[in-house]
């Protein structure tokens, strides 16, 4: 891991050897922080579950569509079947 830590892509900027005198701490703390950042960006392994995730919505938004269309369809017969009672009786 230290290794890693030693160069951040730009010259000059080593590990505690900042130019701007900042405390040895906290320059490993940050770069820690961002190498763990590149990593988590990296991962691919949370994908899957994201497209999982789309498909739910969109079969959900496809039920909510589908359904306020089937309950006009049964308000207008259940309608329908109540104004032939009321005439019947």
């Amino acid at each position: 891991m230290e290794r890693e830590l030693q160069y951040l892509g730009c010259p000059g900027y080593r590990l505690g050897k900042s130019p701007y005198g900042e405390d040895k701490k906290m320059n490993t703390m940050l770069l820690k922080m961002y190498v763990k950042l590149q990593d988590l960006l990296s991962r691919e392994e949370g994908q899957d579950l994201v497209e999982y995730a789309l498909v739910v919505a969109l079969i959900a938004f496809g039920a909510v569509a589908g359904m306020g269309a089937l309950a006009k369809g049964i308000n207008n017969e259940f309608n329908s079947i109540s104004s032939m009672l009321a005439s019947a009786v």
